[in-house]
């Protein structure tokens, strides 16, 4: 994607500039990973088994463990390494949390690490149809990001967005051992395994989101094992997650309070303890008819604002 600048009402291209080694881009990447992806770095070049991860982190909000790799060519395939580091990393558990506890100076235990969550970043300058094309799949734990650098010390890093089809891994046909293992333990969470498929907090899921996309269309849905995050898209923040609850949902609205909000019905409660258990204060509210989807969006907008005001878009 090219990228211009402004000038005088008129764009000039800005000229994009090759990384020459790929440790360039890693060296970047482990250097800033907070910042790009929300991760904690854990180690570089990781060696297991006589193999050797480009990148170990891990992502304290989902409590599990990334792998990132980096790639110039694009001739490998992402599915078949995908699978092999994420069986290599279930086959070794304590190895891995070891090296967290190590690196941080921690003392997490290997049951408080969510495996099913476990991931595959793959960053490149571009990715092929046919890379894309593979992980299309339910279930398929690997995001593909393409990274660009300018001149003028710009760098874009860009998600690439697959539609994901309803055939699952387990429906693929002579799948290796590593992705059986895998498929079995590590599971990318729908809307669906959220808010199921009918039923009132169902219906009223989907008009709360066909109202936010429409108002919103640069959100994206980021389902978890635990809730339904919205960000902005190639941002790892949530501004908001949903939850379903009895005959309704409930609104967690990251790092805010109530009194963040213009609230003319006194609806926003203060999520007790949000900072001793996830480091942020949260703001709640409960949806629970078609009336309150209307003043749902009435909060959102004000999260959405203070959100771009804070990190931009």
């Amino acid at each position: 994607m090219p990228m211009f600048k402004k000038q005088n009402s008129k764009l000039l291209q800005i000229k994009e500039i090759t990384f020459r080694r790929e440790s360039e881009l890693q060296t970047l990447t482990e250097e800033n990973i907070n910042i790009i992806f929300g991760l904690q770095f854990v180690a570089t070049e990781y060696k297991i088994q006589n193999l050797f991860i480009d990148t170990l982190a891990f992502d304290p909000e989902n409590k599990t463990f990334v792998i990132v790799e980096y790639k110039r060519n694009q001739s490998f395939s992402v599915v078949d390494q995908g699978f092999s580091y994420l069986a290599l990393m279930l086959n070794n558990k304590a190895e891995f949390v070891l090296a967290y506890n190590e690196k941080l100076k921690k003392s997490m235990r290997r049951e408080e690490v969510d495996w099913s969550q476990a991931r595959v970043i793959f960053i490149a300058r571009s990715f092929t149809a046919h890379q894309q094309n593979a992980v299309n799949f339910k279930n398929m734990p690997f995001e593909l990001w393409e990274v660009v650098q300018f001149e003028n010390n710009l760098v874009q890093y860009r998600r690439i967005e697959t539609s994901r089809s309803t055939e699952s891994l387990q429906q693929i046909k002579n799948i290796t051992d590593d992705t059986q293992k895998v498929a079995k333990e590590v599971k990318t969470y729908s809307e669906e395994d959220l808010v199921g498929e009918t039923g009132e907090s169902y219906d009223l899921y989907i008009s709360l989101k066909e109202q936010i996309l429409q108002t919103y269309p640069d959100l994206v849905v980021n389902p978890k094992k635990f809730y339904i995050g919205y960000q902005i898209t190639d941002n790892w923040r949530n501004i908001f997650n949903i939850n379903k609850i009895r005959s309704g949902l409930l609104l967690h609205f990251t790092r805010s309070k109530p009194k963040n909000f213009d609230d003319p019905r006194k609806k926003l409660k203060r999520m007790e303890k949000a900072r001793k258990y996830y480091g942020q204060d949260i703001t709640m509210l409960e949806i629970k008819n078609a009336s309150d989807i209307r003043y749902a969006i009435f909060i959102i907008e004000q999260a959405y604002n203070r959100f771009i005001k804070e990190f931009g878009n």
